[in-house]
């Protein structure tokens, strides 16, 4: 679970729904709030989710459209990458930390 903070916002994450509840009830007995529902942008990047794959992402392109729009660049043309649309990254490449047992 993750959460986000800013001055009067929170973004709240997570897979195990009774964690996310709790912390929503814990926030609620401590401060004056509201819950405005699932979120759709943080930051200016779109949160891309699909409930029925339990997947969660974060789409730049509204990020990258603004970007360029203020730097006058939004009439480029744009080009490939190296990276393939579909690409999709699996737990096994993810990096790994060697964790001494402690005794």
């Amino acid at each position: 679970m993750f959460l986000t903070l800013y001055v009067d916002d929170i973004l709240l994450a997570g897979n195990i729904l009774e964690m996310i509840n709790g912390t929503k009830r814990w926030l609620y007995f401590i401060f004056e709030m509201e819950d405005i529902g699932e979120g759709k942008y943080v930051l200016g990047v779109k949160i891309v989710r699909s409930h029925p794959k339990m997947l969660l992402g974060m789409c730049q392109e509204a990020y990258i459209k603004s970007v360029l729009e203020h730097f006058q660049m939004h009439y480029s043309k744009p080009i490939n990458t190296l990276v393939e649309k579909s690409l999709t990254l699996s737990i096994d490449q993810c990096p790994k930390t060697n964790q001494k047992k402690r005794e």
